[in-house]
């Protein structure tokens, strides 16, 4: 990280919410000086709320918006898996959440966000991994200005109770939609990245879906180097960015 990047990064305000009062979630927002364009909730992948979640929402607020993490592991009273442990640990911990308690952690953060002042069209939510499967999910039961999803599985099956799979939900898009995949994805076939596409596309909505040859699945994960991707991961994130701020208006 340069220089430049740690005096930004300091000027952030963090810190450890409770949305509405019942969902722990780590907030990060731009200089006290410097009002938000707009809010996003983002979403963990199956570690937690890492280092490198933060990170993103750090990234986030360089860019203008106000970022709420929630920490979807709470009810086991953990934030995040043991770095030691790391995905071997992620995977067993990812199965102890439920559709109903997921949606209701994010609702809790789209709506510490309408508390805090933004309309719902200054709104959005972006997720990572597991994250992303949640993105795209929240996005067909709330209209919101936009949705990010890198790498969300779950596309042809189903990984929690109250959370379909992909296939079956993307057509009832309420928002638009960004979806970000490697072609070299273990976790996720190019069967199913290409039926997704066609999926989203049903919606009725804006929806675009990128893959990235000789990528694979985490190729984001700027913290994992066998797996991280630096010319996908920054065309991913100029996409994202373009898409955020092209839909996040003040209202």
């Amino acid at each position: 990280m340069t220089a430049e990047a740690n005096e930004k990064h300091a000027r952030h305000l963090r810190t450890e919410v409770s949305a509405r009062d019942r969902t722990p979630a780590t907030v990060i927002a731009p200089a006290a000086d410097d009002p938000p364009r707009g809010g996003v909730v983002v979403v963990q992948d199956a570690r937690g709320i890492t280092p490198y979640l933060l990170s993103v929402s750090d990234a986030l607020a360089d860019a203008g918006y106000l970022a709420i993490a929630p920490h979807l592991y709470h009810r086991d009273s953990i934030a995040e898996v043991d770095p030691s442990d790391s995905w071997a640990g992620a995977i067993p911990q990812m199965g102890t959440l439920t559709g109903p308690g997921i949606h209701a952690d994010i609702d809790d953060s789209l709506g510490h966000l309408a508390d805090a002042g933004i309309a719902p069209g200054q709104t959005a939510v972006l997720g990572f991994c597991m994250g992303g499967t949640v993105a795209l999910v929240t996005a067909t039961r709330r209209p919101l200005a936009a949705a990010v999803s890198f790498y969300g599985g779950s596309v042809s099956s189903a990984t929690w109770p109250g959370v379909p799979p992909l296939l079956d939900v993307a057509p009832s898009l309420q928002s638009p939609w960004l979806g970000l995949y490697g072609e070299e994805d273990t976790m996720i076939s190019l069967a199913d990245i290409d039926s997704l596409r066609s999926a989203a596309a049903r919606s009725g909505q804006l929806t675009e879906l990128i893959s990235y040859p000789g990528a694979g699945h985490a190729f984001h994960s700027h913290d994992r180097p066998a797996i991280y991707r630096p010319g996908p991961a920054a065309d991913a994130w100029k996409r994202t960015l373009a898409f955020l701020d092209e839909r996040l208006r003040p209202s």
